[in-house]
């Protein structure tokens, strides 16, 4: 669909008139004629009812209006940000979950900086209810956190990356307390995240068979989970970037109670109501950086 006929359309909707539309756009009037044909061909609609009275929107037309002036002001944004030689103003507020801060949010940061220089950015770290609540309640411009929570219609959600998630304890501790079955990891104190999280979820049905719950000891720092796990406080489940490094230097060890834990897989959200282009452009550029750091 070409941008110059959604053009024309609006400016003859707004006008009223073929002729007028014309002298605006600097056109001979069976220009814009057979711009306005082809894309009544293209959407199968006919979009003015032209008689005496003069040039209106049929009911085909009306509807398209609104998504026509949508997609003509992204694509104006869309060119200011690319040729402006004035860095777009204002501030835009990030939400990101624990995970994703803990790994990625110097680079990211550094990154939206040199893109958009005169921007402020307020970056929150929440769970990720807390930021689907907060996108909901336009306390958020953007959000990257845990998928599967926002599937809702008023929010637009692209997936980021994924990372496979490891039982893991130090090696003191998993020889005091040896684990080769679900049974035998539930005698021991479980790290977790918060309740109401993705690996809260999975640790609670993960355990519904047994007797009695293990004792949960939960929060919301993936860092202070991490410490929590080296200095042998419990057993935990956590990402892989998270734990690479510890286990290639021996202070932690994998272990497999059984059943192969799920992917926790993250998204880039944002509210469809949002006319602006700048959330989509900095998802984007987050998606870059975090697959290509190591």
């Amino acid at each position: 669909m070409r941008l110059r006929n959604l053009n024309t359309f609006v400016k003859v909707a707004r006008l009223g008139s073929f002729h007028a539309a014309a002298q605006q756009l600097h056109a001979t009037q069976p220009a814009i004629s057979a711009r306005i044909h082809a894309l009544e061909e293209e959407l199968g609609a006919q979009l003015f009812i032209r008689d005496k009275s003069g040039t209106r929107l049929s009911s085909r037309g009306t509807q398209l209006l609104p998504y026509a002036e949508k997609l003509l002001a992204i694509s104006q944004e869309m060119k200011q940000q690319i040729t402006d030689e004035n860095p777009q103003k204002g501030t835009l507020r990030i939400g990101i979950t624990d995970t994703l801060a803990h790994l990625y949010l110097s680079p990211l940061l550094q990154n939206w900086q040199q893109q958009h220089p005169l921007m402020s950015f307020e970056l929150i770290s929440d769970v990720t209810l807390t930021l689907t609540r907060q996108l909901q309640a336009h306390e958020l411009d953007l959000a990257l956190m845990v998928a599967g929570h926002s599937d809702l219609p008023e929010l637009v959600t692209e997936p980021l990356c994924s990372y496979p998630q490891h039982w893991v304890a130090t090696p003191q501790r998993l020889a005091e307390n040896p684990v080769s079955s679900v049974a035998e990891l539930g005698q021991s104190p479980i790290l977790s995240f918060p309740r109401d999280t993705r690996p809260w979820d999975y640790l609670q049905q993960l355990f519904r068979p047994l007797e009695e719950m293990p004792v949960f000891h939960t929060c919301s720092s993936v860092a202070n989970l991490l410490t929590l796990t080296l200095e042998g406080a419990g057993m935990a489940l956590l990402p892989e970037p998270v734990i690479r490094s510890h286990l290639q230097q021996g202070r932690l060890v994998e272990f497999s109670p059984g059943p192969q834990p799920p992917e926790l897989a993250f998204c880039a959200c944002w509210r469809l109501d949002d006319d602006r282009i700048l959330p989509q452009l900095l998802a984007q550029s987050g998606r870059e950086i975090i697959v290509s750091t190591p």
